[in-house]
């Protein structure tokens, strides 16, 4: 029974089983979904010969482990694999195969024993990559909704959140999982985890599971553990590799690390590492979404309380590793929780960013989203620290020279605003913070946090209970010593911006400040002005100074300064974010803290394509962009990229501009996927960075 051809009717399946983007001539199959192989025989296949089919993934198979499965010709095996005779001719035989939903996915190998009279034969039939289907209603993953899975399964590019809360930014990002290698990283990220070098067949039979899955693609995106795809970095210069700022889609990046030997790629930060998680899940089936969240609290010690920490002149002091980022980005990814029950199945929090270990490991989740709006935090994994993240009160303390500390501010709003992520079909921003919380004030909110606070052993001061030993470097339990009481404000004040901020220009503010009460004051006014990150941790600062100002009875008085660009231009190199605080002492009454975030608004760049555009058919596209620096700048680089548009990053040198001048940039794109693309440009230089833009194209097919 010699096979003369075997056709796996690669273009039937790949449609059938929503496979046909992906840019490989491997079989992409779904599980839990039939697929078809025709075989052609030398001889004619007789009634009686029996067939017997083996698949098997991982380096050591075995049927105990379910990383073996036989299966039988016509018949329904207990591991629910099956095979069945579509139709058979003279020497030609028609199978149609069922993988079980539940199926382990990754690298197959299919073999075919022959058993005819007294002889038994067997071959290679072929290999087969096994992936998770949200088409199929048994699998773990599976979304009823097609747009849904259009968006969160299909779609190669995306938007990403930035910015704050009242200056929300979307930032283009190519995932472009259907890219060249792309899913032989995505598997390689599995065979190269902590898990898999411990235990490598214990660790692919548990790849049925999205739970698994998803938890060690967490670990893997960052390198802190195992060597995994992208280092972040947070501090310093970034010389040693590429600024975070200057990426726009994870091709590159898992390329990188692919071809140079899985090496971490430097640097990511938030919204790189949620990125390339995405376009990896999104490879492997399971849908998946970028969130971002406005005004995130990393809450070190899980006591549900941010505290920070400033001096009188407003700099801030490291007692405590808690902090308050601008915006922190993540991800969510749909499937059942079978561990936990039906409630919590759906939308599940994961994180890539390295902040704190999860059993040992920098990881984060899943975590269920209903699980965090119900205050579930005892539940697996790491719903406390996603709890924290949108919902931690803040409170802030001034150490005196004398050690006192005072508490001045203190707000059970300020942390999880604007949850956001991508709108499906569009780029529109979606609002998803009633997935996480109940509305801020109601009874319902509170009553949820104070379940938490039961739950995690802490008592409502903010000091935890011995369940759990702080991990702070200032103590929870000495926080007894600090002030007990709060004085209430003799002076109420506001920063205000006079004009919306511009890179190259001065930067104009008023501080407002009005006395409350009847009596004279003398308010001391100690201002300072920092470049920050968007964590809010200060890089240099800018600007400093203090002065005193008389207030008469119930007197309002403004005092306007301003941040010139000589000031700040050597310290926004990178972000272009300016924190500023004023903080201002009566000798009677309480400080009062003020806070002012700025984010530089980018420079115009237009990007225009100049004709239709069709698969492999070439057409051109212009860039302009202008220069915002009353200054001479060099070295430019304009970088574009699109899946579907342009098989690499493309770069563009762009020698000298002067002062003001305008720009343009021309170059080709020769689409090779049909349907709405995204083309990404960011031009960058020595004095400003991360300038970027991106057009949408319906590329026409082939004509």
């Amino acid at each position: 029974m010699k096979i003369t051809n075997i056709d796996w009717h690669s273009k039937l399946n790949k449609a059938a089983h929503h496979t046909s983007d992906y840019n490989s001539t491997q079989v992409i199959l779904r599980r839990g979904q039939a697929f078809t192989i025709t075989l052609n025989f030398q001889t004619t296949v007789q009634p009686e010969d029996n067939f017997t089919f083996i698949a098997s993934t991982g380096l050591s198979s075995a049927e105990s482990q379910q990383t073996k499965v036989i299966f039988h010709l016509s018949e329904d095996a207990a591991n629910g694999w099956s095979a069945t005779q579509e139709h058979c001719e003279p020497g030609c035989m028609s199978l149609v195969i069922t993988s079980p939903a539940n199926a382990i996915i990754g690298r197959y190998k299919l073999k075919l024993q022959i058993a005819s009279g007294n002889k038994t034969s067997s071959a290679l039939l072929g290999q087969f990559v096994l992936l998770f289907n949200p088409w199929c209603p048994n699998d773990d993953v599976y979304m009823a909704n097609e747009k849904e899975r259009q968006e969160y399964v299909l779609n190669d590019s995306g938007i990403i959140f930035q910015g704050k809360e009242k200056y929300i930014q979307q930032e283009a990002w190519n995932y472009g999982q259907f890219e060249e290698d792309i899913l032989d990283i995505s598997l390689s990220i599995l065979d190269r985890s902590l898990n898999h070098c411990q235990d490598p067949s214990t660790d692919v039979s548990n790849r049925n599971d999205p739970i698994y899955v998803c938890r060690v693609i967490s670990a893997m995106v960052n390198s802190n553990d195992e060597k995994g795809v992208v280092e972040g970095k947070w501090s310093g210069n970034y010389r040693s590799g590429t600024n975070p700022l200057h990426w726009s889609g994870s091709v590159t990046i898992l390329q990188k690390w692919y071809r140079g030997r899985y090496k971490p790629i430097r640097y990511g930060q938030c919204w790189v590492f949620a990125g390339v998680m995405c376009t990896v899940l999104r490879s492997l089936g399971i849908p998946t979404r970028v969130i971002t969240n406005f005004n995130s609290a990393h809450d070190s010690n899980i006591n549900l309380s941010i505290d920070k920490y400033i001096d009188v002149s407003g700099k801030t002091l490291h007692l405590t590793e808690d902090s308050v980022w601008n915006f922190h980005v993540w991800n969510e990814s749909w499937f059942t929780r079978r561990d936990l029950g039906s409630f919590y199945d759906g939308w599940q929090v994961l994180d890539a960013t390295p902040q704190e270990k999860s059993k040992g490991i920098y990881q984060c989740g899943p975590a269920s989203t209903r699980a965090i709006k119900e205050g579930h935090v005892n539940l697996d994994y790491d719903s406390s620290f996603v709890f924290a993240a949108v919902n931690a009160d803040c409170v802030t303390w001034i150490q005196h020279s004398n050690k006192r500390k005072e508490r001045i501010y203190s707000n059970t709003r300020k942390i999880g605003k604007f949850i956001s992520t991508k709108a499906v079909g569009t780029n529109t921003r979606v609002d998803v913070t009633d997935n996480y919380k109940y509305p801020e004030g109601s009874s319902k909110e509170r009553q949820v946090y104070k379940k938490a606070l039961k739950l995690l052993g802490v008592r409502n001061t903010g000091r935890r209970k011995k369940v759990t030993k702080p991990r702070t470097r200032f103590p929870v339990a000495r926080r007894q010593n600090m002030a007990a009481t709060t004085r209430k404000p003799t002076v109420s004040g506001k920063l205000k911006l006079d004009a919306s901020p511009v890179i190259g220009q001065d930067i104009p503010l008023t501080l407002a400040l009005q006395n409350l009460t009847a009596d004279f004051k003398t308010i001391k006014v100690k201002l300072k002005a920092s470049a920050v990150l968007y964590t809010r941790k200060p890089k240099a600062e800018i600007l400093q100074w203090s002065r005193s100002v008389q207030l008469g009875s119930e007197e309002v008085k403004e005092i306007s300064f301003k941040i010139t660009y000589s000031q700040y231009k050597n310290a926004l190199l990178d972000d272009r974010k300016i924190l500023v605080t004023a903080v201002c002492e009566a000798r009677q009454g309480a400080s009062l803290l003020l806070e002012k975030d700025i984010v530089l608004q980018d420079p115009l760049l237009t990007i225009e394509v100049l004709g239709p555009a069709v698969v492999h058919k070439a057409t051109n596209v212009l860039v302009t962009f202008t220069n915002p620096l009353s200054e001479v700048v060099t070295d430019c680089v304009l970088r574009a990229e699109g899946s579907g548009l342009l098989k690499e990053q493309l770069k563009i040198n762009v020698a000298r501009m002067a002062p003001m001048e305008t720009s343009t940039a021309e170059f080709e794109i020769i689409p090779y996927r049909s349907g709405i693309r995204q083309l990404q440009v960011d031009l960058a230089c020595i004095r400003f960075s991360n300038i970027k833009g991106f057009v949408m194209l319906d590329v026409a097919p082939a004509q």
